[in-house]
């Protein structure tokens, strides 16, 4: 069958799968449109149960080799992978920015760069995970990291190429092959992705990607049995399905979902700083699971502090992503618009009194105001639920208590972001607060060592450093008596 590619900002981008070293095409094929102005970005193949088979196939042949290279022998194709990404970074800047709406300016110099430290990173922890060494009276354990066979990568589109190498870069770092499904709504620099991975030296089937409709290709996947692992990014009603269809297998999973993030501001905090951070919540139109959407404000400083949020949201340009000058972008894809939409419709007709913005921005399309809800309810349906879009709500607070407890008031727990001036008050708020991730004074600063992940109904279990491979490995004791070799027994 003829393969198909697309010419994207001026780069050739193939539309067909890679399986087993080869681009394979599917008759058929869903549209792709840029949520920037609608213009079609090509026809993509569309997987079926046969395309999910044959890459899981491809990946089963190739895991004893890869597996058997160990870290040391991975080390220099997964090198040669991260300096391939960074090599093509306008490319897949350029790519992204078309493909999911995100900003060109910060694709450029922070997901790139993160997207290859990805790859990079867990090629060099590797080296050291079999090093654990607990001595007992009796033996000496010998804790070990071994590859666990055919992990399925399941992406989400609000960050496609960093999030999907932040779950490839442990994966193959393991020595596990892998099949990356990458979201349906952006899944071209999954493919670019590939092509990077073969021109590093990553073998054939080592590295499989299955595009299609979560339905249908992310269903075949997961209910494949010849699975050793699953790893999801996504929405929490998402992770219900794929998790009954990892336990009819056995299969490990692992899910990092949605949130409904507190933001704690202190009336001894550094006002100025919090303002912009909460102004920064609206990056990426919003459609960041991290996001601190729901502002909680001591109400000494509410008229004070609103002042300077409002001021600092006023910069917040709306429009054209691969605009310098712009800072949010448009949503992802009609469909979501119209979620977006509907939650604020709903707020609104609710009572919730809006601060600024509240509907479509200026620019049309998939465009939507940075909007702020006031008069909010912790029960009510805006402060509850996970909008994913550049909405967030403004609530007070009297004291620390009333505060965790508004905090924690969701069935949420994936993270938090806390301004403060007193350290000890500040630690005493963080450590009541349910979340797998606690800010401080600061926003977003991920270091790849640190464990990662949420609480509650947002996810299970942990990546990060040691973390991550505690879930793609199979971890092995070797427990060997003392002096039961005899002095030859090297």
């Amino acid at each position: 069958m003829t393969q198909s590619c697309a010419e994207i900002a001026g780069v050739t981008v193939s539309l067909d799968h890679w399986i087993d070293g080869r681009r394979v095409s599917s008759p058929e094929r869903f549209s792709n449109a840029s949520p920037i102005d609608g213009s079609d970005l090509g026809a993509v193949s569309a997987a079926g149960q046969a395309e999910a088979d044959m890459a899981v196939k491809a990946a089963s042949k190739a895991f004893p080799a890869w597996a058997a290279l160990g870290p040391q022998g991975r080390l220099p194709i997964l090198r040669r992978f991260a300096e391939g990404i960074l090599a093509r970074g306008k490319d897949i800047a350029a790519v992204e920015s078309l493909d999911n709406g995100s900003l060109l300016m910060g694709n450029l110099h922070r997901m790139v760069p993160r997207a290859a430290q990805n790859i990079s990173f867990f090629a060099e922890w590797a080296l050291g995970l079999n090093d654990h060494v607990i001595d007992h009276e009796e033996v000496i354990n010998n804790v070990r990291y071994d590859p666990s066979g055919v992990a399925a990568l399941i992406t989400p589109w609000n960050a496609p190429m960093m999030l999907t190498t932040w779950k490839v870069g442990p994966a193959l770092a393991a020595g596990n092959t892998i099949v990356i499904k990458p979201p349906e709504w952006a899944p071209l620099t999954c493919s670019l992705l590939a092509d990077i991975a073969h021109e590093a030296g990553v073998p054939p089937g080592v590295l499989n990607v299955v595009q299609g409709i979560g339905e249908v290709a992310g269903d075949a996947l997961v209910n494949n049995p010849d699975l050793a692992r699953i790893s999801f990014t996504g929405s929490t009603d998402t992770a219900k399905i794929i998790g009954q269809a990892a336990a009819r297998s056995i299969t490990p999973m692992s899910a990092e979902l949605g949130g409904k993030s507190p933001f704690i501001v202190c009336a001894d905090a550094d006002l100025d700083a919090a303002a912009q951070t909460v102004a920064g919540q609206y990056i990426n139109a919003g459609q960041v699971c991290l996001a601190g959407t729901r502002i909680l404000v001591e109400k000494s400083i509410e008229a004070e502090f609103l002042d300077k949020v409002r001021a600092a949201v006023s910069h917040m340009t709306v429009g054209d992503p691969r605009e310098a000058a712009t800072r949010v972008g448009p949503l992802i894809h009609p469909e979501h618009f119209a979620r977006v939409a509907g939650f604020v419709e709903r707020a609104k007709a609710a009572g919730g009194e809006v601060l600024w913005g509240g509907g479509q921005a200026d620019a049309g399309g998939l465009y939507f105001q940075p909007t702020m809800f006031a008069h909010v309810s912790p029960s009510d349906e805006i402060a509850q639920k996970e909008v994913f879009g550049p909405v967030l709500t403004w609530q007070t607070f009297a004291s620390d208590d009333e505060a965790i407890a508004i905090a924690n008031g969701t069935e949420y727990g994936l993270a938090g972001t806390l301004f403060c001036g007193n350290e000890a008050r500040a630690m005493r708020i963080a450590e009541r607060v349910v979340a797998g991730t606690l800010w401080v004074n600061c926003f977003f600063v991920r270091d790849l060592a640190a464990p990662f992940g949420g609480s509650r109904i947002s996810g299970i279990g942990r990546e990060g450093g040691t973390h991550s491979f505690d879930f793609y490995c199979d971890i092995k004791n070797i427990a060997v008596r003392k002096g039961s070799f005899g002095a030859a027994g090297g």
